[in-house]
């Protein structure tokens, strides 16, 4: 019974030797030359952007991401935005896709610290355009708050909001949250995904070919996904920092797109809804045919644009 059992222990450590092996064979061979450019922040820090989209005197559109994103996971929007005329700006937080670490803790005030840092080193003019996805809203409060002469208009994109870290659903969600989180940075570390990131689990945005790439090989990435479970970690903190904020300016046009059916989660779409009804030019969109990943790709993106433009001229419709 015990060679028995020695085997088989043997045999299932040969297969995950192999399984972990092959992955990081098909990872290395197809490692993506990243997009955009290293934009320094400060001496020996530097972030990656991605800027797309013609100049001109509309707004600039700046995009952050949400837990465990980066820039690649605007890939479509970007493409979207492109198309329709506008200039816009993703970036990988430092630890995330292809940035250099910073130092911790990365909560929500140090993320923005960088993120002030960089749209001032990026020569890009503002008042901006802010899109944010997902954790992102809390983000968007915060540089906001921060940052009023900057401001152009904000796009919230099945975000989370200050005040819905208050509510106790929530409060238990995101606690569950940071658990998977910290699991799935165990798993990356050691190469479990590896040979997934090709498979559906690698990309459920449906991005662009580079983008999608990217997306890919983050996936897997264990420093990626160790810097995002940090982040989630410290979703409570992050949340309570862009509480001590005021709330959005009434003055500024507001448009909030949500993902998934409305009924049965009315409570939650009223949550994330709130900011544009404050606003006095407010939008809210729900696409329930989305998902909470999907709204950012290709089949989705075009309502992104539409409350971008919305933003940029409240007064003349879509």
């Amino acid at each position: 019974m015990l060679k028995v059992l020695v085997r088989g222990f043997a045999g299932v450590a040969a297969f995950l030797v192999s399984y972990i092996a092959l992955g990081g064979v098909m990872s290395a061979a197809s490692a993506p030359r990243p997009s955009g450019e290293m934009v320094q922040i400060d001496p020996g820090r530097s972030l990656r952007l991605v800027c797309e989209g013609p100049s001109s005197d509309r707004p600039v559109v700046w995009l952050e991401a949400g837990a465990f994103g980066f820039a690649a996971d605007w890939g479509a929007t970007q493409e979207a935005l492109t198309a329709a005329g506008w200039r816009s700006c993703a970036y990988d937080r430092a630890g995330m896709g292809y940035s250099p670490s910073g130092p911790a803790p990365r909560d929500g005030l140090a993320i923005v610290s960088d993120f002030e840092k960089l749209t001032a080193a990026s020569g890009e003019p503002g008042p901006y355009i802010l899109v944010g996805h997902s954790m992102a809203g809390l983000r968007l409060r915060l540089y906001a708050g921060r940052n009023p002469d900057k401001i152009a208009g904000l796009v919230l994109v099945d975000a989370a909001t200050a005040e819905a870290a208050q509510n106790p659903r929530m409060s238990g969600f995101i606690k569950a949250f940071a658990s998977a989180s910290r699991w799935a940075a165990r798993g990356a570390s050691i190469g479990l995904y590896k040979p997934l990131a090709h498979t559906r689990l690698g990309d459920k945005i449906g991005l662009p070919v580079q983008a999608g790439a990217e997306k890919r090989w983050a996936f897997a990435n264990g420093r990626h996904n160790r810097t995002s479970a940090d982040e989630v970690a410290l979703w409570a903190q992050a949340s309570d920092q862009a509480a001590l904020q005021p709330p959005y300016d009434p003055k500024w046009p507001v448009a909030v797109v949500t993902a998934g059916p409305l009924k049965g989660r009315e409570a939650w779409k009223a949550i994330q809804s709130a900011p544009a009804k404050a606003s006095q030019y407010g939008m809210v969109d729900h696409v329930e045919a989305a998902s909470h990943t999907r709204l950012l790709g290709r089949d989705f993106a075009s309502h992104i644009v539409k409350a971008v433009a919305f933003v940029a001229n409240p007064g003349g419709g879509l």
